[in-house]
């Protein structure tokens, strides 16, 4: 059973207001309890053994396998694992990151929990946006449109240029794909940072977060043109001479790619190095596909019931260049 397909009931599966937070994440033990149970919503699964059933506690963090006697804590094999912030610290960070309609910057994190360092708020806050991809997730369906757009972004480690620029902003292409709905507006989408526009980049893209079957509505790209043939129902709208405006044969990309811009300008000041944007476009990803939430709290639950089954992340990896 796909636990994400359960609907959680505010005040019971997760807090609706940050007084509540505070009640149920007074101490260490209730948020290791509440990280258990989400893991373990279905009793908990020894990770030696695959044994199921009823645990031992071996300690305030450890349980044990009644089986194998492995013994192993919540936080083993999640992007908690090995953290030396303490769990209240990392709730609160999950809460205020899902509960700012924007999001928010390593910075106003760091000032808002009192962090010691920038790096912290920093590592905290890529490790979190690693459990914002639901593995095996849906693909989009019905009809879905595709392109590309440019994204502007500020990388602060090159240096100022001598006409007396700040910093030094570069274009980065991504890719684009929004689902449609009848009759109008938009569904689901998917992001990703390509290194060209060519069909070797978009074409793989399609085929990882678009279902088999569907009508993908592209530009006159010659990129696509293999879309009919890999099973797709190719509408191509040739843009060079129509009378039809661009954003409004192709209303869902355009739409969404001036969002994501103004979210990166807005939030994170545009600041954002290139080898991290996939990252970034992640979190607007699960924001958006949860915009209609009428509960903030819900996000929270969502983003903490994929963050147990998402595998550790160190600060070297995530600063590794992609």
């Amino acid at each position: 059973m796909d636990i994400h397909t359960l609907a959680p009931t505010p005040g019971k599966d997760y807090p609706q207001t940050w007084n509540e937070f505070l009640d149920w994440f007074a101490t260490e033990e209730a948020c290791l309890a509440y990280l258990e149970r989400l893991r373990w919503s279905q009793g908990f699964v020894c990770p030696r053994c695959g044994c199921v059933g009823d645990a031992y506690r071996a300690t305030r963090t450890r349980l044990m396998c009644p089986s194998c006697q492995h013994q192993s804590s919540v936080t083993a094999g999640t992007i908690f694992e090995k953290t030396r912030t303490p769990l209240r610290v990392w709730l609160a960070a999950a809460w205020y990151l899902t509960n700012q309609k924007q999001g928010v910057s390593a910075l106003g994190l760091q000032r808002v929990l009192g962090l010691g360092s920038y790096q912290t708020a920093w590592t905290m806050l890529h490790r979190l946006r690693r459990a914002m991809v639901r593995p095996g997730r849906e693909q989009l369906k019905g009809l879905v449109e595709v392109d590309e757009t440019y994204l502007a972004i500020t990388d602060r480690r090159n240096p100022i240029s001598p006409k007396g620029r700040k910093s030094s902003t570069s274009k980065v292409l991504v890719v684009m794909a929004v689902e449609m709905l009848d009759p109008k507006g938009f569904g689901r989408i998917r992001l990703r940072r390509i290194a060209n526009d060519s069909a070797a980049c978009v074409i793989p893209f399609v085929e990882e977060v678009i279902e088999p079957g569907a009508q993908v509505r592209t530009d006159g790209s010659a990129a696509y043109l293999t879309l009919k043939d890999l099973g797709f129902v190719h509408q191509r709208t040739v843009m060079l001479g129509s009378n039809v405006p661009a954003h409004v044969s192709m209303a869902g990309v355009h739409r969404v790619a001036a969002l994501v811009q103004r979210w990166i300008l807005g939030t994170h000041h545009g600041s954002v190095q290139p080898e991290h944007l996939d990252a970034y476009l992640d979190e607007f990803v699960f924001r958006f596909n949860r915009r209609t939430s009428n509960s903030r709290g819900m996000l929270f639950y969502r983003l903490l019931q994929q963050a147990v089954v998402t595998a550790p992340v160190t600060y070297r990896d995530v600063v590794k260049k992609a």
